[in-house]
């Protein structure tokens, strides 16, 4: 029981006190003015202790009794403010902490509990102190990069400006110099009369024109040729001339003085004050041209870096249209990042793109690949459409079609499906595919294909892909997604973030995954589309042994990744590697290879169905090759316009090969004691000509038309390749699917259907690809919006009959 307080003869103070320290929690107003009201010491009857003298170095008054805890804080430990306002080492005054529990020491004394308010008011301002902080320093960086963006544009519009200045001059010399061209040859014409010529010319002349009308043109013809002279003159003073201080004074004078006599008449006297003045009004007039042309660039940056001022940082970052906003970075600060992680693949901070993704920081990995960006849940009770199950439910290959797509040139770049990267570049540079690029754009490409992997694939691009109705994706990517090596251009690691989310759009969509590694290191076919184009160094070469080993053990990290329970489900296609060219490889020493590709993907726990390319051998010389794995696929790719018997074929008989010729070797494919087994087509289109850009590599011709000139006589092809090899265009292949034929779409709509009916008789097919830049033939987005592709890729509307067609009678050219 606490000590009852001594009794004081007076009461007055005694209610004074009572008032003061009330025990009642519910007075809000009484609490509130109490936390802002300063402190000083009591003794154990409340009354106030007496200041420390000057000579124990006080505080002053002004700091001692200041209101504000962030004052306190700010002020030097160890220190206090004389008068002078020097300073000088003496006892630290006493903390708003340290007054805290004095209070609360001499009120325990005098048997009161106290409020207890202190602490949790200086805890309260000084998150308010940090979020604040936090805020301003995200505001100013925003505003710093604001400000150099405007500046960068300020300079691009002076430079413009200066170069149509120069391009105007530029014109203007040229037209002179044709116009006295002109004048020199005229004068030569009429040098070139003989005297006959000449007095015969005269002769007519004066029985043309009269004596006086003679007269009267002769004076014209003066005043013209002094005009013209005037003329040359007033330009040349205008130009480079007067900046160097060409200008001559008193031509100018005379000039100035022909001009206001008006033409013909005697030149004025003007006196050299009069000159005076004229230069005087000339440079008032150039300094108010010049004040005018910077307030023009001024005023724009200071409105726009004012409303910046006056904007959330949110709302000024979703105003720039080329970039996402990126808004969930604002819950956390750069300051939780490491100093070590700063600016690098765990930096969400220095990512284009943060939608979607977990910026909680985090150095978490498996199998050496980060898991940053990623949530920690994930749901599995989606269904692609009720064709298929449910990804918790088992999809049975070879029961039921695989129906896909591809979603290629988005993780590695495809010249034809992103010709954009190309068009800017000459034959000279030799910008051919991702390597050449990234070379070339050096420090920039980080930047430009971060860009492109944020845009060409989105969240609505799933949408899209599960509302047409198919129920898996194959996702190609390179081997830099996992690492590069010296000497790579490639940018490492950055795509990958990307790739975990198209993954996680995909569980959203219900749609399974195919995993595609689409380059090697060294290349593994020579292509374009494995990232370096020209000769194949993987499992060949000086390199080729290292490069095949490179190879396994980005399997070795890939297969631990996905091996984890989040991708049982979603992730049930595990491609080897996309296209090896074994044709020009040591055949046995790719199946080796494989094997051993094989052996490590399943020591590290991946069960869904491995995916090994036929290599280009043709679909019968696989039977009994790599059979002792029961879930082990055949990807063949099957494509008319790279073999030039099919691509002479009419367009009947192609339509008849897509419905019976693929038919028959999807059937042997399958079958063990003709083929390998289980068998699917990866890649596929209704491309009926090679004419696409850049589709036979950048800068080289069609087969269609005899223009592919590869520099090789071996692969060039030269003569026309269309039915009868004559006069074979391109130009309804290449043009807007808009303005095709009705003839084309049927054939064309009719050929896909027939591609989809035939691989369906193996494990189905994965079309190429969802989209591109222009090519509608290779796109199954630009396909449906022209009419040339089913709506649902179930919903057909067509069969392979007996008989098919005569598309040449419904007048379709089989030449274009």
């Amino acid at each position: 029981m606490p000590p009852e307080p001594p009794q004081r003869d007076n009461p007055e103070r005694e209610r004074r006190r009572e008032r003061r320290y009330s025990r009642d929690e519910n007075n809000d107003r009484d609490r509130e003015r109490r936390r802002r009201r300063g402190h000083r010491a009591t003794d154990s009857d409340g009354h106030l202790l007496p200041r420390p003298s000057p000579r124990h170095h006080r505080q002053s008054e002004s700091e001692h009794d200041s209101p504000s805890p962030r004052k306190k804080r700010h002020s030097h430990q160890g220190e206090t403010s004389n008068r002078s306002g020097s300073r000088s080492r003496g006892s630290a005054p006493l903390s708003l902490d340290s007054l805290a529990k004095l209070d609360k020491h001499n009120a325990k004394k005098a048997g009161w509990g106290g409020y207890d308010y202190d602490e949790d008011y200086l805890k309260d301002v000084r998150q308010k102190e940090a979020r604040m902080e936090k805020e301003r320093l995200k505001v100013e960086k925003e505003q710093r990069k604001k400000e150099r963006e405007l500046a960068k544009e300020a300079e691009g519009r002076r430079r413009a400006y200066e170069s149509d200045v120069a391009a105007e001059e530029q014109v203007r010399i040229k037209r002179e110099k044709q116009r006295e061209e002109r004048e020199q040859r005229e004068q030569s014409r009429r040098r070139a009369y003989t005297d006959d010529e000449r007095e015969e010319r005269k002769r007519r002349y004066e029985a043309r024109y009269p004596p006086s009308e003679r007269a009267e043109r002769r004076e014209r013809r003066r005043e013209e040729r002094r005009h013209r002279t005037e003329d040359k003159k007033r330009r040349v003073v205008s130009g480079p001339l007067a900046e160097e201080g060409g200008v001559d004074d008193e031509y100018e004078y005379q000039y100035m003085a022909g001009k206001r006599g008006g033409a013909g008449s005697a030149l004025t006297e003007y006196t050299d004050e009069d000159l005076a003045k004229r230069k005087k009004i000339k440079r008032i007039l150039i300094g108010v041209v010049a004040v005018l042309l910077i307030l023009a660039i001024i005023i724009p940056v200071a409105i726009m870096v004012s409303k910046k001022n006056n904007k959330d940082p949110e709302s000024v970052a979703s105003q720039n249209a080329d970039k996402p906003a990126n808004s969930n970075l604002d819950g956390i600060s750069e300051s939780d990042i490491p100093a070590g992680a700063k600016g690098t693949i765990l930096d969400p901070f220095s990512w284009y793109d943060t939608g979607d993704f977990n910026v909680t920081y985090t150095d978490a990995t498996v199998g050496g690949l980060p898991t940053m960006g990623l949530n920690s849940t994930w749901n599995d009770d989606v269904q692609a459409n009720e064709k298929v199950p449910n990804l918790q439910d088992t999809f049975e290959y070879g029961k039921m079609p695989i129906r896909g797509v591809n979603v290629g040139g988005w993780l590695n770049i495809e010249p034809f499906i992103t010709p954009s990267f190309f068009e800017a570049y000459g034959s000279k540079d030799g910008i051919v595919d991702e390597w050449t690029l990234c070379t070339k754009l050096g420090s920039r490409c980080k930047a430009t294909l971060e860009k492109h992997y944020s845009s060409f694939v989105t969240r609505q691009t799933f949408v899209d892909i599960r509302n047409a109705g198919f129920d898996h994706v194959r996702i190609p990517f390179g081997y830099w997604i996992v690492t590069t090596y010296d000497g790579d251009p490639y940018i490492k690691q950055v795509s990958w973030r990307y790739l975990l989310r198209g993954i996680e759009w995909a569980r959203q969509n219900g749609l399974r995954v195919n995993l595609d590694l689409h380059g090697a290191p060294g290349s593994q076919n020579g292509w374009n589309h494995s990232g370096k184009q020209g000769v194949i160094g993987w499992l060949n070469g000086t390199d080729g042994d290292l490069n095949a080993q490179r190879t396994i053990d980005i399997h070795g990290q890939l297969s631990q990744f996905f091996s984890q329970p989040r991708y049982k489900n979603i992730v049930t296609m595990y491609g080897i590697l996309n296209e090896p060219r074994n044709v020009d490889l040591d055949t046995d020493a790719v199946l080796k290879w494989t094997e051993k590709a094989i052996s490590t993907i399943r020591k590290n726990n991946i069960t869904g169905v491995l995916v090994f390319g036929d290599g280009f051998m043709g679909l019968d010389k696989w039977q009994g090759k790599l059979q002792d794995d029961d879930n082990l696929l055949l990807d063949v790719h099957q494509y008319v316009i790279f073999n030039v018997d099919q691509l002479s074929l009419d367009h009947t008989d192609k339509l008849n090969f897509a419905c019976q010729g693929w038919k028959q070797q999807s059937k042997r494919s399958m079958d063990k004691t003709t083929g390998f087994g289980p068998t699917m087509c990866g890649e596929w289109s209704q491309a009926d000509t090679d004419c696409t850009q850049y589709i036979n590599n950048v800068g080289i011709g069609t087969r269609w038309e005899g223009t592919m000139d590869t520099g090789n006589a071996s692969t060039s092809i030269l003569d026309p390749q269309c039915p009868g090899g004559k006069s074979c265009s391109c130009g309804e292949a290449t043009a807007d699917a808009g303005q095709y034929s009705d003839a084309y779409k049927k054939w064309l709509y009719q050929f896909a259907v027939a591609q989809m009916l035939s691989f369906e008789y193996g494990w189905g097919w994965f079309y190429w690809t969802w989209d591109t830049e222009k090519a509608p033939q290779w796109s199954y987005k630009k396909g449906m919006a022209a009419g040339i592709m089913p709506q649902k890729v179930w919903d057909r509307g067509f069969d392979c009959p007996q008989q098919l067609e005569d598309f040449g009678k419904m007048g379709l050219p089989e030449n274009y």
